[in-house]
């Protein structure tokens, strides 16, 4: 396996790769084991530089057994989805050599390596903004590349789904479609690209993060309750996603904002309408949620045509998507006026990510949120709310691109020289 079989080396990989949010949601699986959706779902990627997961991966002799670290916490990697994903990237692995190091690895030896695996992201974790969509990829990814897998993205989407379903589609940057396949074996239930991050990046997307706890009803449970005690999952999963996929595919490749942003709405409605079709009813979105919704929907009204999108994942943080700059300012003047931050906060992490759409706002300190005037589309004073601290922070971003391998050395999460995190 290396130049002389007593030595002691480490190989290392590290990654980034994004989240991505769901416009046409993906809810409810015909195989639990394999992971394979009951519709096809379309997903905007999130710009890695605000949102990602990045996950180093290394393999030693010196290792006696698999390790994972989450978040600096070491955790077990005996759950299922691991595993799976782990046996699908081994079985793929091929010859590997590096001159440089003296480090040679047959084809056959990827199985008696063992892996340590280091990841973090920089947003909260099972909070509904898609964390696992973004670990599960990434851990792919840099296993891939580590064990010289040749497979392409589409296919390595297909192993990224058998850890978390969404996951498949973070393997893209711009706009991604996971197709829900018909074969048995999940073959053809893979991620593809719809258009890259360039295609419209007018687009401005600001996320409200209303709570960073952990939900109460995870996904995976979530969906398999719909399934098994909803009416109204069938007819959406048979009747009207496939429309809607249609029409999302449509507007994506036309840049067609208006159309756009009612299907993303009506989607994410529908989706937790079926949630409360649930027995028991499943709550993932909160007042704080539901205010800014009708925030958004009274100025798209009063505009006469869609200024904003909204989606909300299985959580009750709000992704608002702009069709542009001047939008998104706009959207954050009114966010602000309704969600100000608790009167001992810092402007500099209550609105965090590309921090210049605080400028085009015309937001320079805390006492300029004080004086915001109530937006226009506001009739009666006497309705007006604002509701302090309900918003914890505020993410301003964009569409971003897929998985990366980052070349420098001192980005990894590993030390080279014992395999263990830093």
């Amino acid at each position: 396996m290396a130049k002389e079989s007593g030595e002691k080396w480490v190989l290392s990989v590290t990654a980034q790769t994004p989240t991505n949010i769901a416009v046409i949601k993906y809810w409810g699986k015909r195989d639990e084991e394999l992971i394979l959706p009951i519709n096809d779902s379309i997903s905007v990627t999130l710009d890695p530089g605000h949102l990602c997961t990045t996950t180093s991966v290394a393999v030693s002799p010196a290792f006696t057994h698999d390790r994972i670290w989450l978040n600096g916490k070491e955790v077990s990697l005996s759950g299922g989805r691991f595993q799976n994903c782990l046996r699908e990237i081994r079985s793929r692995a091929t010859d590997f050599e590096d001159e440089k190091k003296g480090i040679k690895i047959a084809k056959k030896d990827w199985e008696k390596l063992c892996v340590h695996i280091v990841s973090y992201n920089n947003f909260p974790t099972a909070a509904g903004l898609a964390s696992s969509a973004a670990g599960l990829a990434c851990l792919v990814f840099s296993l891939a590349k580590l064990m010289n897998v040749k497979e392409d993205h589409s296919q390595l989407s297909a192993i990224a789904r058998q850890g978390s379903g969404s996951a498949c589609r973070s393997l893209y940057g711009g706009f991604a479609k996971w197709i829900m396949g018909k074969e048995e074996n999940g073959s053809d239930s893979i991620a593809v690209q719809l258009a890259d991050e360039k295609h419209w990046d007018d687009l401005v997307i600001i996320i409200a993060v209303v709570s960073s706890k952990q939900k109460e009803t995870s996904s995976t449970s979530g969906m398999r309750n719909t399934v098994e005690t909803s009416a109204l999952i069938k007819h959406r999963a048979e009747v009207v996603v496939p429309k809607r996929i249609k029409e999302m595919e449509e507007a994506i490749a036309k840049r067609d904002f208006p159309s756009f942003a009612r299907l993303a709405c009506a989607d994410s409605n529908q989706f937790h309408a079926v949630c409360l079709d649930t027995l028991p009813p499943i709550f993932y979105m909160n007042d704080t949620s539901h205010r800014i919704i009708s925030c958004v929907e009274k100025w798209n009204r009063h505009e006469g045509t869609p200024q904003v999108a909204y989606t909300f994942d299985a959580g009750p943080n709000a992704v608002m998507i702009s069709q542009n700059r001047k939008t998104a300012a706009n959207l954050l003047q009114r966010l602000l006026f309704h969600f100000p931050p608790a009167s001992d906060a810092d402007l500099n992490s209550y609105v965090i990510g590309d921090k210049s759409i605080l400028k085009d706002a015309g937001i320079h300190d805390l006492k300029d949120i004080d004086a915001l005037a109530p937006p226009p589309e506001i009739k009666d004073n006497a309705s007006i709310q604002r509701s302090r601290g309900d918003v914890s922070y505020f993410i301003c971003t964009r569409p971003g691109r897929g998985p990366v391998v980052l070349a420098d050395e001192s980005q990894s999460l590993i030390n080279p020289e014992t395999g263990m995190p830093k």
